[in-house]
């Protein structure tokens, strides 16, 4: 698979069901998110995951309201954490594929493109 920028990453669309994508090479996790601000690989290199501190309970209510719009629209759908009032954490992976396909990718270069306040 060919590295990606995070601009070209953001632009496209996540391909239609999890069941015809494939398995992101393992090989090439950490370099296609040295292009992708904030994101790191979980302990178990299953999925990748950013984190947010954010003003209040409300910015973080709004915040996730966004990604929740986006997540809808390219049929892709993080997993949201909001823990002390304040503090976001987003993980995504493939989950039929137990693991990660450029579908992630994808999702966490419009994610961030969404202020968080």
């Amino acid at each position: 698979m060919e590295i990606l920028t995070a601009e070209q990453l953001a632009e496209m669309t996540c391909a239609p069901g999890e069941s015809g994508v494939a398995r992101y090479p393992d090989d090439k996790v950490a370099e296609q998110l040295g292009h992708l601000d904030g994101w790191q690989v979980t302990e178990d290199g299953k999925r990748i995951r950013k984190e947010w501190t954010v003003a209040n309970f409300l910015a973080g209510l709004e915040f996730f309201s966004q990604v929740g719009e986006i997540a809808e629209e390219i049929c892709h759908h993080p997993d949201l954490h909001l823990v002390g009032y304040k503090n976001l954490a987003i993980e995504i992976w493939t989950h039929t594929l137990d693991g990660l396909s450029e579908n992630d990718f994808i999702l966490a270069a419009k994610i961030n493109r969404i202020p968080a306040r």
